[in-house]
């Protein structure tokens, strides 16, 4: 299992337990966690992993934005809705993110993606994310405090 071991955004003073990510198998499918001291962070974390499923995210530059608006009826929602707009971005744009700030107000979510074009030889592509699924869907403030959001991504 992996797990990102960095704060997703520079100037955060975070621990390691906080924020990070992981993946999980789910059939051929794969799922993506993420982990942090808010909703936000681990929402973030969550893209990160998803970016890892498609290219090694360490050799993404964070060179271009790209701003993200999202709302939905509850949490879990508003998670894949945000997963789904990180994979459509890269898709039109043909593009590849790796850092991630994310705002939320109740159900409407602004999101920061940081990222660049894709270069396939440096960026090692592994597989397209087709999207972000209801399945395994979880968005919630575990007993020690900490954020998980968590669901399948098609790919």
């Amino acid at each position: 299992m992996e797990a990102n071991k960095r704060a997703a955004n520079e100037g955060r003073a975070l621990s390691v337990e906080t924020l990070h990510w992981e993946h999980f198998s789910h059939g051929s499918d794969i799922g993506v966690r993420g982990f942090g001291a808010s909703v936000e962070e681990a929402f973030e974390q969550a893209a990160v992993a998803l970016t890892a499923v498609v290219a090694n995210a360490s050799r993404i530059r964070r060179l271009e934005s790209v701003e993200v608006h999202c709302t939905a009826p509850d949490v879990e929602v508003l998670f894949v809705s945000w997963l789904n707009a990180v994979i459509y971005e890269m898709a039109v744009r043909r593009m590849l993110f790796s850092g991630f700030q994310v705002t939320t107000s109740g159900c409407f979510l602004t999101g920061k993606l940081f990222g660049e074009k894709v270069d396939p030889e440096r960026h090692q592509l592994a597989v397209e994310a087709k999207g972000a699924t209801f399945t395994a869907l979880k968005v919630i403030r575990q007993q020690d405090g900490r954020w998980l959001a968590e669901c399948v991504i098609d790919v």
